[in-house]
């Protein structure tokens, strides 16, 4: 399921990766996406079954009906979630499907763990990295709370709005490491933290830092790396996440994001 069999052992760092890369889907469909969200877990359709919405390892979400299989290959998000929805208010359905969501996404990695035969240390590892991170809760909580606040700026444009909100969002989310340096006690960031200061200001006058993460995968600028922002919303990413190089952004006036163009391209 998802691309990820029972049986595809894998390392602490390619089992968090699955796990971060849904929770941002989840995240997503929550936040963001929750217009579409709500509008696809309608309760007034009756002839839809029990739905259950899933976050993919790509950083996608989809509403979908359980599998069939029994056991499922992989632990099911929580059922009926469409059906809950009918008599609560928007705000709480969102928080009680944000809830079930971090249940989910700790019994994916709980099971990983089992099938890949974790150890202790490789557990604790895995899990001190889950617990590095804000939960979907957390996310959607302050999600909220930020978006009531941009609304209710007096003069403050839809497009400003937008753009608050994003940028918390981003912020929130999270990320995949770059390296295993972090999580095995490496003295090499000590040593080479005295040369990231100083180019911190170079940095900061291009429009992003070491805390900007990719509108795609998620992940922190590194400065190895061509990274292009959207014209319309702002946005970083990688130039390999949008298939862009240095060679042909030089001769782009204005770039606009799959999902500003996407937004566009509607009637």
């Amino acid at each position: 399921m998802d691309g990820f069999g029972p049986d595809n052992y894998r390392t602490v760092w390619e089992v968090f990766g699955d796990y971060n890369g849904r929770r941002m889907a989840l995240i997503k469909a929550l936040t963001i996406d929750a217009k579409e969200f709500i509008r696809q877990c309608d309760p007034g359709e009756l002839d839809k079954a029990n739905l259950c919405l899933f976050g993919l390892p790509n950083g996608q979400w989809k509403i979908d009906l359980p599998p069939e299989k029994v056991p499922p290959d992989l632990p099911e998000p929580a059922l009926g979630i469409n059906f809950a929805r009918d008599g609560m208010q928007e705000k709480d359905w969102l928080a009680y499907v944000a809830i079930h969501s971090d249940a989910w996404l700790l019994s994916l990695a709980s099971y990983f763990g089992a099938r890949c035969y974790f150890d202790k240390t490789d557990r604790k590892c895995l899990f001190d990295m889950i617990n590095d991170l804000p939960t979907v809760l957390e996310v959607v909580i302050q999600y909220a709370k930020h978006k009531q606040q941009a609304i209710s700026l007096v003069g403050d444009t839809m497009y400003q709005q937008y753009i608050h909100v994003m940028n918390l969002v981003e912020r929130m989310s999270g990320h995949q490491p770059n390296d295993e340096a972090k999580y095995e006690g490496s003295n090499e960031e000590d040593e080479g933290s005295d040369e990231e200061d100083e180019g911190s200001d170079e940095e900061d006058e291009d429009g992003y830092e070491e805390t900007t993460l990719c509108g795609s995968c998620g992940e922190y600028y590194t400065s190895d790396e061509f990274w292009i922002t959207c014209d319309l919303c702002q946005i970083w990413f990688h130039g390999r996440c949008v298939n862009i190089t240095f060679a042909e952004a030089e001769h782009i006036t204005q770039f606009k994001c799959p999902t500003c163009t996407d937004k566009r391209a509607r009637p």
